[in-house]
């Protein structure tokens, strides 16, 4: 395992846990202004001069961590392909905004680094180019992953690593109770409020007002056979009902509808929960709490035999059409180089992501046996825009004013019913 980074750098972590997720529902700049503004910058091409040997990669690593792995990447890759790349980082929210105002002045970057749910929104207006025709290859990557970067069949955005969810829990309460991890969501919710005594619930999740708590439903809607497109199906409404199970039984905290991801990690590092659902990017800070000892399993399923089928996180890697050929063409090798398998492993060992490249991930698991089991959830898992693309903002939107309604006593049914509704308005 790595070494723990220092507390500043921890700190900085925890408010980007679960970072590469919340993005999707801050694209708010309508379809259509985003279709007018990348065709101006694509049919008039470059509106400056620049440096021909210098190239810029837009990204969000404004963490002192981040920026400086991304920092270290892009000196090897200058070095490798005898050019200057340089690093232009602002806060998540603002990469489609920013990328958008520099489309209008015809100013784009090379490399737009997009978290994968906002992709869409700008492949859909025609501002992305077929990686694959820029002699990008997808060769060892599995297809969910692929499909990650892809928007209609078209593949415009490499990752480098992934993140999803899993079940994390605390050995040493779970041993003391003589109980073993469940596999199941009968076996979850027994074993949930089995552990539930005093302060200590039986375990946390974030059922936030925010793409926090989406994300966290995806592996219960999934796996359970629901389906974004049919929010007001049986399939969606039984995960749900799971879930307000859970906070019938107790085991849940009803304060889970105001919490982030991070404050399900800080729940959990307490000793307030004893599971939690999470993701990697909790790792650096779970593991600064020596005498918490911490295991991680696939997330339950509804029925033993079914595929645990979570949400696939992170950002990926896109080439802007400009109108500059020859740019875009040199763009296409920074990007093959930062997604390299050598630069995944690197960068996978620096954030504890699973790396996109299937033989760069075989690699990690063995560095990192303790978190094979969140390889094998990558394996079955998806992205959130697969069925609906550039509309998961209006689905994601619609779920989290459904969870709000449902978690506070209305019935399941009738909130996913005004989401359905809500999500097919698109507003």
């Amino acid at each position: 395992m790595t070494a723990v980074p220092p507390p500043d750098a921890t700190r900085a972590r925890r408010r980007r846990s679960g970072r590469q997720v919340r993005r999707a529902r801050r694209v708010a700049a309508p379809l259509t202004v985003v279709s007018a503004l990348v065709a101006t910058a694509a049919l008039a091409g470059c509106g400056q001069q620049r440096d021909p040997d210098v190239y810029t990669v837009l990204n969000s690593s404004t963490d002192d961590s981040y920026h400086s792995w991304d920092a270290a990447t892009l000196k090897r890759c200058s070095a490798k392909l005898g050019i200057t790349i340089e690093q232009q980082s602002v806060p998540a929210p603002q990469v489609m905004t920013k990328s958008l105002r520099m489309a209008s002045s015809k100013s784009l970057p090379d490399v737009i680094q997009f978290d994968a749910s906002e992709m869409p929104t700008f492949a859909e207006a025609g501002g992305l180019i077929d990686l694959r025709t820029l002699g990008l290859s997808t060769q060892d990557i599995p297809k969910g992953i692929v499909d990650f970067g892809s928007y209609e069949g078209t593949y415009y955005g490499a990752a480098r690593t992934v993140n999803t969810l899993a079940l994390f829990y605390n050995k040493d309460i779970l041993d003391k109770a003589g109980l073993e991890v469940p596999t199941t969501w009968d076996e979850m919710r027994d074993t949930a409020k089995k552990l539930t005594q005093g302060k200590q619930y039986g375990i946390a999740l974030s059922a936030g007002g925010a793409e926090d708590g989406v994300f966290q439903f995806t592996p219960f809607m999934w796996s359970n056979g629901g389906d974004e497109r049919e929010l007001d199906s049986k399939n969606v409404a039984e995960a749900l009902d799971y879930w307000k199970g859970l906070i019938k039984d107790g085991s849940l905290s009803k304060s889970t509808v105001n919490w982030t991801q991070a404050d399900v990690n800080d729940q959990f590092m307490a000793g307030n929960a004893a599971m939690m659902i999470n993701g990697p990017w909790q790792v650096e800070t779970l593991n600064t709490k020596k005498d918490l000892d911490w295991g991680i399993a696939q997330i339950p399923v509804p029925k033993t035999g079914d595929d645990s089928v979570g949400p696939l996180g992170g950002a990926i890697l896109t080439v802007p059409n400009t109108g500059d050929t020859a740019r875009e063409k040199t763009a296409a090798k920074i990007v093959g180089c930062m997604s390299s398998e050598q630069e995944q492993i690197t960068y996978a060992r620096n954030s504890w992501m699973v790396p996109a490249n299937a033989k760069a991930a075989a690699i990690w698991r063995k560095e990192v046996p303790e978190l094979d089991a969140l390889a094998d959830q990558v394996a079955t898992a998806r992205s959130r825009t697969t069925q609906v693309g550039a509309g998961w903002a209006s689905v994601s939107l619609a779920l989290q004013s459904a969870f709000q309604s449902a978690l506070t006593g209305q019935d399941s049914a009738a909130a996913l019913k005004k989401a359905q509704a809500r999500a097919a308005s698109g507003n």
